[in-house]
């Protein structure tokens, strides 16, 4: 068996989750100082955005959704299988966001747009690059963009 442990924590910002808003969220990633030294971030700052892998962790196992749901109970929307969507109720827990790198100072990461809550578990950093973007056009279904419509804005 495959065994996550998280490399740090998220600290400040939202104590709870919210649907939208995220935007102008303040956060910071605090990596776990038993586990790495000081130079585990370094080069980190000459990024400009980052994506983090993090567990939803205050998602009780007995909610996960397996199978297809209406994306925030929104009966003119579809059912859709919670592979298509981005809801915190996936079979993991698992979210993954790119979020805007303001600041390294230690172990401490500053960031802005990051969609977790404070104390939840982070499993990975990574810097994001272009070349690992999409190349070619994103396609999504209308649903997707009305939902996202605020999600970003307070």
């Amino acid at each position: 068996m495959i065994r996550i442990e998280p490399i740090g924590y998220v600290r400040g910002g939202r104590v709870e989750a919210a649907d939208d808003g995220w935007g102008p969220v303040v956060e910071r990633i605090e990596i776990d100082p038993e586990r790495f030294g000081p130079d585990v971030l370094t080069g980190l700052d000459q990024f400009s955005h980052l994506d983090v892998v993090y567990v939803f962790h205050e998602v009780d196992p007995d909610d996960v959704t397996t199978g297809a749901r209406r994306p925030r109970g929104n009966p003119d929307w579809p059912e859709v299988g919670i592979f298509a969507q981005r809801a915190r109720m996936r079979p993991n827990r698992l979210g993954v966001t790119t979020c805007e790198l303001l600041g390294v100072d230690g172990l401490s990461i500053r960031v802005r747009a990051l969609d977790a809550i404070d104390g939840t578990p982070v499993v990975d950093i990574k810097p994001c690059m272009t070349g690992f973007l999409p190349r070619s056009d994103i396609r999504q279904p209308d649903w997707a963009i009305e939902l996202m419509r605020d999600y970003w804005t307070s």
